[in-house]
C-alpha cells in the first residue's frame, strides 16, 4: 500500500487536511504547535469512477478499490534535526513513508497564529527543507566514517564513499538529493538509507476557498521552488476540504463546481502522487468482485499477478487482457471477444494503465 507522509510547519493546516481526507480519522486539529505527537494514521480508498462502471458490467457483489495510507506527522520547526520540537522523533516517522506531501500555508489568516509571524511560503519550504537536509547530511556522515575503513580493501566500499560524498557536497550547498543526479548502480547504493530529501514530494499549497480556482501569489513562489526540484504542485484547501466531510454525497459536485473546480483535494493530491511515483492501475473484474491494482509502471503481467499473489507470479502462464475502453464500448467481456479486443498476453506483456485482466496460472 502507498503511504504518503504529510509534513510542514505547526499550524500550516495538516491536521486539517488530513482530517478531511481521511473523513473518519480522529487526528486533532489546533490552533497551537504539536498538537500532534504521534503520527495519526488514516487508509483512504483511491477515488476512481472507473469501478463502479466495470463492477455495473459484471454485476459485481463488491467493489474493492486501491487504497493509500496518509500519515499525519507532527509540525516540524527550525533546528528539528538536532531535536528541537522532538524533531528527531517526527524525522523518523518520514523516513518510512514512501513519498512526502509538504503542506505549505498559503493563506492570511489573523486568527490562526503562524509560528513565524507571517506567511511566506519561501521561507516556511526553506526551514523544513533546510531540517530535511541536515539529517542526511548527519546520516550520511556517519555511513561515510563506517564505510571508510572497509574501502581500505574493498572495492565496493570505495564506489560507496564516493556516491556519499557526493550526496554530502550537494547537500551541504543546500540542495536536496533528488537534486543530484544519480545513474542506476549509485541509486542502488543509496537506497536503504531512506533518505529523506530524496523521497518524491508534492507541495500542497493550502489556500483559502475563494482562492481555490485561482490560486494566489503564495502559490505561485512555491511553483517556482517546485520547478527547481522536479517537485510537483497540489493547490488544496483544508477548509473546503472540512467542509466536503460535511455534505452528503449528493451535494459535493456542486459545491466544488461552486468554487470554480471539479474535484476535491483527496482526487488532485492521489494522482500527483501515483504520477510521481510513476504508479498505474489495473483492474480484475467478476461477479464477485471489481477490484483495483496498483503497479509500478513498467511491470510485466507476471509482476503484476504477483500483487494479487505470489503464487500467481510464480505459476504465471498467460493474461487473459482487454484495455478498460473497449470493454465499457462493448459493453461485456463475451461482446469483447466477439470483436476480438481480448488479448491472450505471455510473460513479456508490460501492463497498461487500465487494463482489465485475468490471470491464467499453474498452482
Amino acid at each position: 500500500m502507498l503511504r504518503a507522509g504529510i509534513v510542514g510547519l505547526p499550524n500550516v493546516g495538516k491536521s486539517t487536511l488530513f482530517n478531511a481526507v481521511v473523513a473518519n480519522a480522529k487526528a486533532e486539529a489546533a490552533n497551537f504547535p504539536f498538537c500532534t505527537i504521534e503520527p495519526n494514521v488514516g487508509v483512504v480508498a483511491v477515488p476512481d469512477e472507473r469501478l463502479n462502471v466495470l463492477a455495473k458490467i459484471a454485476s459485481s457483489a463488491q467493489t474493492i478499490p486501491a487504497r493509500v495510507e496518509f500519515v499525519d506527522i507532527a509540525g516540524l520547526v527550525k533546528g528539528a534535526s538536532q531535536g528541537e520540537g522532538l524533531g528527531n522523533q517526527f524525522l523518523s516517522h518520514i523516513r518510512e513513508v514512501d513519498a512526502i506531501i509538504h503542506v505549505v500555508r498559503c493563506f492570511e489568516n489573523d486568527d490562526i497564529i503562524h509560528v513565524a509571524g507571517s506567511v511566506d511560503p519561501a521561507r516556511d519550504i526553506e526551514i523544513i527543507n533546510i531540517e530535511l537536509g541536515l539529517s542526511d547530511l548527519s546520516q550520511i556522515e556517519r555511513r561515510i566514517d563506517r564505510t571508510r575503513k572497509q574501502a581500505r580493501t574493498s572495492k565496493d566500499a570505495q564506489f560507496e564513499v564516493s556516491v556519499l560524498e557526493k550526496l554530502a557536497a550537494a547537500l551541504n550547498e543546500g540542495k536536496s538529493v533528488r537534486q543530484v543526479s544519480l545513474n542506476e548502480e549509485e541509486a542502488v547504493i543509496i537506497k536503504g538509507l531512506d533518505l529523506l530529501t530524496y523521497k518524491p514530494i508534492i507541495y500542497a499549497a493550502n489556500v483559502s476557498e475563494d482562492e481555490l480556482a485561482t490560486g494566489n501569489d503564495f502559490v505561485e513562489k512555491v511553483r517556482q521552488i517546485a520547478a527547481t526540484e522536479n517537485a510537483q504542485v497540489v493547490i488544496v484547501s483544508a477548509q473546503v476540504e472540512a467542509e466536503l466531510v460535511e455534505l452528503p454525497e449528493s451535494d459535493k459536485a456542486d459545491f466544488l463546481k461552486s468554487l470554480g473546480v471539479e474535484e476535491g483535494g483527496l482526487k488532485s493530491l492521489i494522482r500527483a502522487t501515483y504520477t510521481l511515483l510513476g504508479l498505474r492501475t489495473y483492474f480484475t473484474n467478476g461477479p464477485k468482485e471489481t477490484r483495483a491494482w496498483t503497479i509500478n509502471a513498467g511491470m510485466s503481467a507476471p509482476q503484476a499477478a504477483g500483487v494479487i499473489h505470489s503464487d500467481f507470479e510464480r505459476g504465471f502462464i498467460r493474461a487473459e487482457t482487454v484495455a478498460y475502453k473497449d470493454l465499457v464500448t462493448t459493453g461485456s467481456m463475451n461482446a469483447a471477444k466477439e470483436k476480438g479486443l481480448v488479448r491472450s498476453e505471455g510473460k513479456e506483456y508490460v501492463v497498461q494503465e487500465g487494463d482489465v485482466m485475468l490471470f491464467r496460472f499453474n498452482v
